[in-house]
Formats: C-alpha cells, structure tokens, sequence
C-alpha cells in the first residue's frame, strides 16, 4: 500500500448520498391509472371520482373526468404530466438540506417521455437506450454506477459499499473520515498510520503548547520519543545511547551506568577477557608497520577509578566529559577488575577488584578502558589510547589536542572498519581474535553487532568537539589525500596535518 500524502483533508458530512426518486413509480401508476380508465369502457354514472393514492407519500390527485373533457388527448397527457412533475418537486422540498435525493436521471426520464407524448411521429422512448448527462464511475471497484444509491466526495462517486478505509479495507460509515489525496481512511486508521508514537512508552506523542506534534529523535537509530524522556530518569544505554523502552529492562552495571541488550551480548566485563582484543589491535598497529615496541600494560576499570586516574595526569591531555579511555604517563594506583559481575536480576553483582601499582618505565604507564562495554567499542577505544602511546613513545611532543585526538580518531575509525567492511581498506581484521562475543566465536558478527559497529562509526564522524570531531574529520581528510605514513612524517616536521 502506498504511503498517505502530504495533502491531508478531515472531511465532516462531506458526502451526498443520491438515488432515484419515487417519481417514476408515480408516473408509472399514474398512467396505468389513466389506461385503465380509457380501456375498461365503463365509466363512473354518478359523476364521482375515487382519489388516486400515489406512491408511498400517501398525496391524493384527483383523477381526470374523461367523460366531461372535451380536450385533446396530447392536452391531457401533458397536463397529468406536468402535475406529476410538481409533485416530485414538491417532495423534494419538504426533505431537509443535505438530505434531498438527486433526480438529474429522473428529469431526463421526464422529458423524453414528454417530448414523446407531445411528438407521437416519433419512435417511443426506450430507457434501455438512454445514456444519462453524467456519466459516473465508481473509484473503489470502476465500474458503471448505473441508476442505483451513490455517494460523491470531493468529485469522486462510489457506491456505499465501495466506499473504504484505504487502510483497513472495511466500509467508511461515519460522518467524519480523513482524506489523503484521493484514498479515504477512517479517522483512527489515519491517525494509527501518520501520527508518530513514542518509541519508550509506546503512546501517541502528545501536541505542544502550540498545536503541533513536538518529538526527540536519534540522528542513527532513528528512535522517535516524547521530550519529557529526556528529564524523567528514563534509562540510556551507556553504549549505543538508546532510551530504554517501558516493555523491556536495561542492565544496571555496579557504576550506575545502564547497558541494553544487544550491547550486553558483547560486553567485556573484566581485564582477563579483554586481553586477547588487547594483543590483536597491537598486531594490527604492527600490520600497518607501527609496531609498539614496549609492552605497555592494559587494565578494565570502573567509573570512578577511570575519573581518578585523569585527576592524577599532570600532562593536561584533552579528555571528554564522558572519558572512556585513558592512555597514563604517570605512577599511579589504580583499581582494576579481576573477575567479571554475575547477573542477577537485572543488576550486574559480585565483581572482584583488586589496586594495582602502575610503574613508569617508559613514556607510557599504561592503558586504561572503562568495562562493561561491547567489543567494537571497547577495541574502538583501545586502538585511540594504543595511538596515543605510539606518538608518545616515538617522540611525537607537544601536538595540540586537534592533531592528537584527530589522528588518534583516525586509527580507531580504521579499526572499526576493519572490522565491520573487512574489504574496505585491505587491512587486517581481529575478529577471530577476541573470544568476548558470541558472535566471534563463530567466526563472524551478528547484524546486530555490526550495526553497533557502524553506530560507533557514526560517533566518531559526526562528534561535535572541536579535537576529537574537526580534528577526526581534518585528519581523516589529510589521510585520504597523502596517505597514513606521510602525514604522521608531517605531523611529526611540523606539528599540524599536510593541507
């Protein structure tokens, strides 16, 4: 079914409702009355006349006196026909407006069958050859209306039983319906297939103060919801940024972040898991030639140890608001998770931590990610902090936060296309390397997977930041140009991208 225009018209008794008159049955009585009484030969001694009953209005005409007539038969038949005329109109005007029946067909009848009596040369009329002044088709089934009930709206004619909800298919019976174009649709039909309904609590978004339908949507998902979502503690994955729906339930991580389902499928939760998604980036790095030379230790940890850390920084990196990574230059303590949460419910309980004292003995500390996040977006993050600890340690100082967050995007925007579009640039997947997903442990992604992938993608490209979205776009534009290699040899002579 095609989609309702843009044209839309609420119509309130727009119809007319049309049929033959009774006017027929009237003329058809009156002359076989008036057969009756010249054929029997018997007329009436006493000079009285019955009244003649015609049709079910229940009027009385008296009959004509035959035997004191003196006119002309054609007199006559012009004279019962003109009385017949005036008591179709009669009729007609006593109805109340909008409730008059049409009797354009029945006026031709009229007249040919006067022009008929008035012209007895002619042939006699036959209505099986009468072709009425307007021609109608009815717009559900196309056929010929003929002589029989219609209704006409908006220049269209149809019979009442053709006349349909474009939605539903069934009969339009109210007074009121919607009209896109020229498809009819009940009122609730139209409304269920053009108002937009919340995606969390699934009602019809209600109107603003100035009348019109005023919704959030997600420039990636799509997720159409009413505004008052957005201050009423509805709950947002901390991954891919849904609102949680009323008819399912998001995981609470201990941080007091929430997690979809789709994203938990993928979660990594606990350093151990992360390991082998540590290792194949690095052999990714090293597949481009940009090998890391020093064995930089990589920890998962909780919120608010991730925020501690950045505190301890003396260096002034840029960071996020929303920090998920941290590349450390510095000697910290820093709480890590050794064994992964159990579900309980819809709470994720009983992770282990442990403090671990982080020692310099390079450029690099190490690296930290924040847990609980799938797989794409944890190696997304690794990838950017991993960048980080490659200029450092190759003597790339002193970069403004637009160089170095942009390229450091770049190098997790490659990974993750390596990942979802394998053949896009020729370089080397690591999903057979981590053993977080289900999906990976089968060989392959889910389409819920790389759909996430893409969303993660579409952060990167799309981030409003002056370093990490112009940066990202200004590096990914000198990249595309010149090449990786040559632009961090321009980087390093210069400080800035090539133009």
């Amino acid at each position: 079914m095609a989609p309702p225009s843009s044209s839309i018209n609420h119509i309130s008794n727009p119809c007319v409702y049309e049929r033959k008159s009774r006017f027929m049955k009237w003329l058809s009585k009156l002359f076989k009355s008036t057969g009756s009484n010249r054929g029997g030969g018997g007329g009436s001694t006493s000079g009285r006349h019955h009244p003649q009953i015609l049709g079910e209005e229940s009027m009385v005409w008296p009959a004509p006196r035959r035997s004191l007539d003196d006119r002309s038969r054609a007199d006559r038949e012009k004279e019962e026909l003109d009385q017949a005329i005036a008591l179709s109109l009669a009729e007609d005007l006593k109805r109340p407006n909008g409730q008059r029946w049409r009797s354009n067909t029945d006026e031709d009848y009229a007249w040919a069958l006067q022009d008929s009596q008035l012209n007895p040369s002619y042939p006699p009329y036959d209505p099986s050859h009468y072709y009425p002044r307007s021609y109608k088709v009815c717009g559900g089934c196309n056929c010929d209306i003929g002589y029989g009930n219609y209704l006409g709206c908006m220049g269209t004619y149809f019979h009442p039983n053709c006349f349909r909800c474009r939605s539903c298919g069934y009969p339009i019976t109210e007074h009121e319906f919607s009209l896109s174009g020229k498809d009819p649709y009940h009122k609730s039909c139209f409304k269920e297939l053009t108002h937009p309904k919340c995606e969390v609590c699934h009602q019809y978004i209600p109107t603003n103060g100035a009348g019109l339908i005023e919704y959030r949507c997600h420039p990636f998902w799509a997720q159409k919801y009413c505004p008052s979502h957005e201050h009423d503690h509805t709950s947002r994955c901390c991954s891919c940024e849904r609102l949680e729906s009323w008819n399912t339930r998001y995981y609470s991580l201990e941080d007091g972040r929430s997690l979809c389902l789709e994203c938990m499928e993928s979660a990594i939760m606990d350093t151990g898991d992360c390991q082998p998604l540590y290792h194949a980036i690095r052999d990714y790095y090293e597949g481009m030639n940009m090998k890391l030379d020093q064995q930089i230790p990589m920890l998962l940890v909780e919120r608010q140890a991730l925020n501690e850390a950045i505190v301890g920084e003396k260096n002034g990196y840029h960071h996020m608001p929303e920090t998920r990574g941290l590349c450390l230059s510095e000697e910290q303590t820093v709480t890590s998770i050794l064994r992964r949460p159990r579900i309980g419910g819809n709470r994720l309980v009983g992770m282990r931590t442990q403090p671990q004292k982080l020692t310099r003995k390079c450029e690099v500390t190490a690296i930290l990610v924040l847990y609980g996040l799938p797989r794409l977006l944890t190696g997304a993050i690794l990838a950017h902090e991993l960048m980080h600890g490659w200029l450092r340690l190759k003597g790339y100082r002193n970069l403004n936060p637009e160089v170095e967050e942009g390229i450091c995007q770049v190098l997790s925007y490659m990974w993750l296309e390596s990942e979802v579009l394998p053949d896009y640039r020729n370089m080397p997947s690591t999903s057979s390397a981590s053993t977080s997903s289900s999906s990976s442990k089968k060989g392959g992604k889910s389409e819920v997977e790389k759909k996430l992938g893409e969303f993660f993608m579409h952060q990167i490209a799309h981030d409003a930041s002056p370093a990490y979205g112009q940066g990202f776009r200004t590096a990914n534009a000198a990249v595309n140009k010149y090449g990786l290699r040559r632009t961090l040899e321009h980087i390093r002579l210069t400080g800035n991208f090539p133009l």
